[in-house]
């Protein structure tokens, strides 16, 4: 076991190259989650298959999902390295294989083993750097990784747009093949780790019984009420379903040696409560992340790209609060720093819903810039608390927890605002073209978003008030060389 030791945070730094693998390795995941919506066209023209393009998104989605707390757990298990490494091949072959995609069966498959690649590449990443950083850096870094997602919010739909535009939608997966090689090749040649080899029993019953359970629940979210009725049989039945398969998984994880998803993870007060907010943070990000660009298109008639601009404001906010926040928690601790985050957050929603009846781009975008300064100040901190309460052996759980509820609020919450929507344009004939019917509606998920916000201030004020020098002791047996 050695401690790392802190040399600065930045590219020129001794874990400069790892901080740029890291980075590339989140870019992977940060333009694949925007490029792909604006080569939709393109792709439907080219091989077919509109009445099932959504689920090149919820496949991805659901595959991302229910395997962050396997491969959280498995790096726990067997290191950090090679988890990653196999997310990126994973989502190497996947990119590979969508490029040469026939059919959109076809492609909806190879989304699913980019999904299985994501799903390691994003957790694990974050968990490298909670390992090599101490405390006091990891805000900065966090900054760098968030950083990533702002740039991606503008480069993936304008590189999805050249694409189209030229009649090479598939160059959108090829353009990962670059990324891919490099991320691996900077982590094989700078990130090292001294690992003591135990012999692990693998949870393979949790693992499977996660993975149906999940899927079956966040199936059930994403496609009710769009495939299907919500109070339909097949609806109820993936839900009672997914419900009695984690009832037995829950069972399963108390009896098992090395459990998947440790019940541990949900005792601790501080683990159970960040797990909260970083579900409602979710939750909150998917909700704006969905409607704004639809609002201000059908109230205001502007462009996709003017639209998706004002939306980038929220990813900008974001990294520039996340890279400041360590000024706050260090000063005044995790739970204050998030209070003051989460109120932020619920300022800025406040503004959009009660403004939504007179549509306005720039104070849309305004909004959108608070509430990402504000999310930056909450997701950062709560995470930081939630990897800095553990040791190295229970770091990549915790990591993947965090990120894992993360998306369930994602897929909840895009769910419920979508059925809210529905229900006001279901209302009205031509509702998702009339232009009040739209206001109506967008107006009606912000006023929720807004809910959400004020439910997950309750989350944080139930937070501990631990303050960074309480936590455990920043041990790990990685190294930069």
């Amino acid at each position: 076991m050695t401690t790392t030791t802190a040399d600065g945070v930045g590219f020129r730094s001794e874990r400069g190259p790892i901080l740029i693998a890291l980075m590339l390795s989140t870019g992977l995941v940060a333009i694949d989650s925007t490029i792909v919506a604006t080569a939709v066209p393109s792709i439907v023209n080219d091989i077919g298959g509109f009445a099932s393009f959504p689920w090149l998104f919820s496949a991805y989605l659901l595959a991302q999902a229910v395997s962050v707390p396997i491969y959280a757990k498995l790096s726990d298990m067997v290191g950090r390295k090679p988890i990653i490494l196999l997310g990126i091949g994973l989502f190497l072959v996947g990119s590979i294989l969508c490029g040469i995609a026939w059919s959109m069966p076809a492609l909806i498959a190879f989304r699913v083993l980019q999904g299985l690649g994501a799903g390691a590449v994003q957790p694990v990443a974050i968990t490298i750097a909670g390992d090599i950083y101490t405390l006091t850096e990891r805000a900065k870094v966090q900054g760098y990784l968030a950083s990533v997602w702002a740039i991606s919010s503008v480069v993936g739909p304008t590189l999805g747009g050249v694409f189209s535009s030229l009649g090479i939608w598939r160059g959108i997966f090829l353009v990962n093949i670059p990324l891919c090689l490099l991320a691996a090749w900077m982590l094989l040649k700078s990130f090292h780790e001294n690992i003591e080899r135990v012999k692990h029993r693998v949870d393979y019953a949790g693992a499977v019984l996660l993975t149906i359970s999940l899927s079956l629940i966040i199936l059930g979210a994403l496609e009710g009420g769009q495939a299907w009725a919500w109070n339909s049989p097949i609806s109820i039945g993936i839900f009672v379903i997914g419900a009695l398969t984690l009832t037995i998984f829950v069972f399963v994880e108390r009896k098992a040696a090395e459990p998947v998803l440790p019940p541990w993870v949900f005792s601790r007060r501080l683990l159970a409560t960040t797990a909260l907010i970083s579900f409602g943070v979710g939750a909150a990000m998917l909700g704006l992340t969905s409607y704004v660009p639809t609002f201000l298109e059908g109230s205001l008639s502007t462009s996709p790209i003017l639209a998706g601009l004002a939306l980038a404001a929220l990813t900008l906010g974001w990294p520039i609060s996340a890279s400041q926040s360590g000024r706050f928690y260090l000063r005044i601790g995790f739970k204050r720093t998030a209070l003051i985050g989460i109120s932020i957050t619920a300022l800025g929603a406040a503004v959009l819903a009660l403004t939504a009846a007179t549509p306005n781009v720039l104070l849309v975008a305004l909004s959108c810039f608070i509430v990402g300064l504000g999310l930056g100040l909450v997701a950062t901190p709560t995470l930081i608390a939630a990897q800095s309460s553990v040791g190295w052996s229970e770091r990549g759980v915790v990591t993947g927890t965090n990120l894992f509820t993360r998306s369930i609020g994602s897929a909840i919450g895009v769910a419920v605002f979508g059925a809210i929507a529905n229900a006001i344009y279901a209302s009205t004939p031509n509702g998702t073209t009339d232009h009040h019917t739209i206001v109506s509606a967008s107006g009606a998920v912000f006023l929720a978003v807004l809910v959400v916000a004020v439910l997950t201030v309750v989350a944080v004020i139930a937070m501990p008030p631990a303050a960074p020098a309480e936590t455990a002791a920043e041990v790990t047996p990685s190294e930069s060389s």
